[in-house]
């Protein structure tokens, strides 16, 4: 039998302290506050689904769920998104609901990574879903509200970067006919931002010059509303020109916002092309090389459940925007109630009238030694000026039961 691993975790998990503990919370509690502000409703799923039901459906590949089988036999996986359940809902318990239906959530999410530095196999998303509205106004709404809530995150400098996978698709049926294999190829190398790997890829092409050039321009095609333009004469497929009025009406939409300075717009932004069916979308922060957020529209999710409706959304990459967001100083006063056996009862009650207004309390049972050091300290000039220290941690209030107080 081997040895129990006592410190070791798995790979990719963490442990969370206190301190990144609150700011966890912060962010969570300041982000789901915006997401209330524009009328979404928090829900709750359960951390394990059917994998007939949620994991098929889900945007993560077959190989990246962690599956497990419960007594009975059935495979049931750790959920790897919150998109898949809540779709789940909607076409269940939510089946009698007016569409549109705006959705929020915060929840931690498993996703099963070759051992590799760096990725997480548990995170958090906070995000949220809008329901039964097809139009670029409900696309634009998902926007502006993913900024509000990089704002409301505390997230300093970032920007969104817009893409259809409507003018690919159109592009490449446009461009390379019947070849759906390079399609897919060039799709993917789009999907990983790989550039290089896509203009190799396209010398290797047996296509003319003129449409190789045409494919090489569309890595140029990023910048805000002059881009819908170019883009318009680029392609006259019929769903390339159809994605692009539809961005072109997102992006007014954005503008009426007052957004549009965070807002870039990136034809090569494809997303997940096996699941996003329009609008797609990813933010970056400053000086960090992942997204902190990502989102578009899935037309396609909720017929799986028996509810067909349009729907889009976006979900932040909470765990990452801790990463990017600054720390906020503790300026919560921490009160310590000092006491001897005799006087516990009066102690706890003192505690309790402190807590009920408001302030944070630590009790402690001391000797009658130990509290002699602490009357004996030099209150006036010890605490009154600093904070103080006792057992290891730091308070800004003593509270002593025979009526001897100190305060920093």
């Amino acid at each position: 039998m081997s040895k129990p691993k006592v410190f070791e975790k798995p790979t990719g998990v963490k442990d969370y302290l206190p301190h990144a503990v609150a700011k966890l919370r912060r962010i969570e509690r300041n982000v789901l506050d915006c997401m209330q502000r524009w009328g979404y409703e928090q829900i709750m799923t359960p951390t394990i689904e059917y994998y007939d039901t949620v994991g098929v459906a889900s945007a993560t590949s077959d190989q990246k769920l962690f599956k497990l089988l419960n007594q009975k036999g059935t495979t049931i996986v750790l959920r790897s998104d919150m998109t898949a359940p809540i779709a789940r809902v909607v076409g269940s318990l939510l089946k009698d609901k007016q569409f549109p239906l705006r959705l929020s959530y915060h929840g931690n999410v498993f996703r099963a990574f070759e051992d590799k530095g760096g990725r997480e196999a548990e995170f958090f998303q906070t995000g949220v879903e809008l329901v039964g509205d097809a139009s670029p106004e409900a696309d634009a709404e998902v926007i502006a509200l993913a900024i509000a809530s990089l704002q409301a995150a505390g997230v300093p400098a970032f920007k969104i970067a817009i893409g259809h996978v409507g003018f690919l698709n159109g592009l490449f049926e446009e461009t390379l006919p019947g070849r759906s294999g390079e399609q897919e190829a060039l799709k993917e190398c789009l999907l990983q931002r790989d550039h290089v790997g896509y203009r190799d890829f396209l010398r290797k092409l047996v296509i003319g010059d003129s449409v190789r050039e045409e494919l090489e321009g569309i890595l140029r095609l990023r910048g805000g509303q002059e881009v819908c333009s170019h883009a318009l004469e680029l392609s006259s497929n019929a769903s390339a020109q159809a994605a692009i009025r539809h961005l072109c009406e997102i992006w007014d939409n954005l503008s009426a916002y007052g957004v549009q300075e965070h807002v870039l717009i990136d034809l090569t932004m494809i997303g997940d092309f096996s699941y996003y069916t329009g609008m797609t979308f990813e933010g970056y922060a400053s000086n960090l090389g992942f997204p902190v957020c990502s989102g578009g529209r899935y037309d396609n999710l909720l017929a799986q459940f028996g509810r067909p409706a349009p729907a889009t959304g976006f979900a932040l990459k909470t765990t990452r925007i801790m990463e990017v967001v600054p720390d906020e100083a503790d300026d919560a006063r921490r009160t310590l109630v000092a006491y001897v056996q005799d006087d516990k009862a009066e102690a706890l009650k003192e505690a309790t009238i402190r807590r009920t207004s408001g302030e944070t309390v630590v009790t402690a049972l001391v000797t009658g030694e130990q509290l002699d050091s602490l009357v004996g300290l030099e209150i006036a000039e010890y605490l009154t000026n600093r904070p103080f220290e006792f057992r290891g941690v730091e308070y800004d209030r003593l509270v002593l039961v025979n009526g001897k107080e100190g305060q920093a």
